[in-house]
């Protein structure tokens, strides 16, 4: 058993490294060395082994078999996998969440879609999509509509997927020229949501997310990112 400071360094280094990963401050594919590691998060090599065996059951890692870590790499038929299960997952969570969210999950839903627009506003038309406090709060709307859903379960692989899929969203928009506007999509999702159209609601979500994968396959493909590497 960990003893609470193993733990401790444990839980710090997941952190750092599991927020590198997914803003693509580490490249994918890229080796992840241990003792280089340990020096730089300052922590000792088995709680840093703990925090990549972590990352490596979400599917950020790679546990090469005597070889070490890698990060995960990206590739249109991970794109395509991470967008099919988030589809059939989602779509059930949010679902779930109209049918028993109450006044509460509500209101935190309303108080997402605001924070999410108050940084849009700030940002104007300067590109949103690699800004941290925008992505922060793009991520806690989307969980806001799913925090009704009763199942623990259903929550949290909503937000394993949403990681994954938020890795191609950073890794295209380092490469993306055009910048896409979401504001009208999120705006019209809060509120099919906040209606309880579920018919709407659904359709909206499967629209959202195909855009998203429609953008991110074209700039992956753009960097002769091939299909299957």
């Amino acid at each position: 058993m960990p003893t609470p400071d193993a733990a401790t360094q444990t839980d710090r280094a997941y952190q750092a490294l599991h927020a590198a990963i997914v803003r693509c401050d580490v490249a994918p594919g890229a080796r992840l060395r241990v003792e280089e590691l340990s020096r730089h998060l300052g922590v000792s090599s088995s709680p840093l082994r703990e925090a990549l065996a972590r990352l490596t059951g979400r599917g950020l890692v790679l546990a090469l078999e005597n070889r070490g870590f890698r990060v995960a790499p990206l590739t249109l038929a991970g794109l395509a996998d991470v967008t099919r299960v988030r589809l059939i997952v989602e779509r059930e969570a949010l679902r779930e969440a109209m049918v028993h969210g109450d006044d509460a999950w509500e209101a935190s839903v309303v108080a997402a879609g605001h924070a999410l627009a108050l940084a849009e506003q700030r940002l104007g038309a300067q590109p949103r999509a690699l800004d941290d406090d925008w992505s922060q709060r793009h991520r806690a709307f989307h969980l806001s509509l799913y925090a009704g859903a009763r199942s623990p379960t259903l929550q949290a692989l909503v937000g394993d997927l949403f990681d994954a899929a938020e890795r191609y969203r950073r890794f295209s928009a380092q490469h993306r020229k055009a910048p896409r506007a979401k504001r009208s999509e999120h705006q019209a999702l809060q509120s099919a949501v906040l209606t309880r159209d579920a018919e709407r609601a659904l359709g909206l979500l499967a629209a959202h997310m195909a855009s998203t994968e429609r953008n991110v396959a074209a700039a992956l493909l753009a960097m002769g990112l091939d299909r299957t590497q």
